[in-house]
């Protein structure tokens, strides 16, 4: 029987990818232009964003290929013990891609595949974790499509009535570290309460 997935192991993946984007933008930054600098945060932020989501879904993966009363217990259909994990990441994504629109939107999908009462709601819906995860998602679609409607999204989330781009708000007064560093600490209560 193949391995199953380690959420443990996603989480600190994370927590080292985390810690690579924030030592790459100080290597490369130094020397820069201000503008430059933006752009490098503005790809720091939609980094950011695929790591946190790559360890979303192996997180959820993992809970339902370790255990598949979990998503039992949210669709009402009795699965089999034993799932492989790409037949849980195709019950989780179907065949597009994985997302979630801000933490209202993560805790819904989250709820969507395990109880209200699993760790990784529990962790998500923890109130230090809401203006990160916010601005997570608004941030990484700002910076990703330049739309008004992510401009509009990026201003509540920030609750500022300015922007001009992701990376230009991001890099002043240590914004992304702090947004970085709250998705650590979130990773870091996940490894610690995942089973595996």
């Amino acid at each position: 029987m193949p391995r199953k997935k380690s959420v443990k192991l996603s989480a600190t993946d994370f927590c080292n990818q985390a810690d690579d984007i924030n030592a790459f933008l100080v290597t490369v930054a130094v020397g820069q232009s201000d503008g430059h600098v933006s752009w490098l945060y503005g790809y720091a932020i939609i980094k950011l964003y695929k790591a946190f989501e790559g360890l979303i879904l192996d997180a959820l993966v993992g809970a339902v290929s370790n255990d598949t009363s979990t998503i039992a217990a949210t669709t009402d259909v009795q699965f089999p013990k034993h799932l492989t994990d790409e037949v849980c990441e195709f019950l989780i994504a179907g065949t597009g891609y994985f997302d979630f629109k801000g933490r209202s939107g993560l805790i819904r999908t989250l709820k969507s595949f395990v109880p209200d009462t699993h760790y990784l709601v529990a962790i998500v819906r923890k109130s230090a974790y809401k203006d990160a995860l916010d601005r997570l998602v608004a941030l990484r679609n700002f910076a990703a499509h330049e739309s008004s409607s992510s401009k509009r999204a990026a201003l509540e989330a920030i609750g500022q009535e300015r922007i001009s781009t992701s990376g230009s708000w991001l890099k002043r007064q240590g914004r992304f570290g702090v947004i970085s560093e709250s998705l650590r600490a979130l990773a870091l209560e996940i490894h610690n309460a995942a089973p595996y």
